[in-house]
């Protein structure tokens, strides 16, 4: 390794740390959705799924000292049945201008009430009225009766603050495990592993590409 390589190798540091400055970095690169994440969960039978979600806050201490990667949904909708149903997931972000990937594997709870009130009332008013009109992941007779039903949601909530639908929450994955990948010429690529010990602390090490 030179010196140029090992100034930016991955450093064996706070995960959390690492990937706030990852971000950092993401969110002054990426053209479209720094935010964005794929997200898999995977049935009470181990059937898996896969879909992009926007990741709307994480941290060390989120949520408790352990930390976690929030995002909201319908709780009725596909991805919100099998996050109830097993409560293990995991997430990918991508981040192609940085030639940068970070994979994160935890458990899943629901954020309190308060705090997915918070973020509902931030989000626009169409959005916050399409949570109401929206079965999400239900069969669809028509664009037209989709329509139909955000004219209703408008009419219903015509004047004052949209209350946020009971099933429209929040979900919280607390990491168990980070891996960090960078890009390398010649395809000799970085991977380096996190895995939270029973104490709370992380130990780390580099895996083979």
């Amino acid at each position: 390794m030179d010196e140029a390589e090992a100034q930016n190798a991955i450093p064996d540091a706070a995960p959390f740390g690492l990937f706030d400055e990852w971000f950092a970095e993401a969110k002054a690169s990426e053209p479209n959705d720094p935010e964005a994440v794929a997200l898999a969960t995977a049935t009470s039978g181990a059937a898996p799924s896969l879909r992009m979600v926007l990741m709307k806050d994480h941290g060390a201490e989120l949520l408790g000292p352990h930390g976690g990667f929030v995002f909201y949904t319908n709780a009725h909708s596909r991805k919100g049945g099998e996050l109830d149903a097993n409560r293990q997931a995991a997430m990918l972000f991508h981040w192609k201008s940085l030639r940068r990937q970070v994979r994160i594997e935890g458990s899943i709870t629901r954020v309190p009430d308060a705090m997915a009130d918070a973020y509902f009332a931030s989000r626009s008013r169409s959005s916050q009225l399409g949570a109401h009109a929206s079965d999400q992941s239900a069969a669809l007779n028509s664009r037209g009766e989709f329509i139909a039903r955000i004219a209703k949601a408008t009419a219903t909530h015509l004047v004052g603050p949209v209350p946020r639908p009971p099933h429209w929450t929040g979900f919280c994955l607390t990491p168990k495990a980070f891996e960090f990948w960078m890009d390398r010429p010649f395809r000799l690529h970085e991977r380096r592993r996190f895995t939270r010990l029973a104490d709370g602390g992380w130990a780390s090490t580099l895996l083979y590409p």
